[in-house]
């Protein structure tokens, strides 16, 4: 028999998430403004060493 691998996370987690984020948002936990400030953070997390040569990685609309 063939052993099936299972990563952590599946499509009914991913699912769950979704749902979860779309409910956030429709009750007003989620705003535009948190989701520029949580991306602009993430850019700045993943892209830090363009931070360090001085550009501005801050959102706005």
């Amino acid at each position: 028999m063939a052993a099936r691998s299972r990563s952590g996370f599946g499509i009914v987690g991913l699912i769950y998430i979704v749902i979860g984020v779309f409910i956030a948002w429709d009750r007003g936990y989620i705003d535009t403004e948190l989701v520029r400030r949580i991306a602009s953070a993430l850019l700045a997390i993943f892209l830090w060493f363009l931070i360090l040569l001085g550009v501005d990685l801050h959102i706005s609309a």
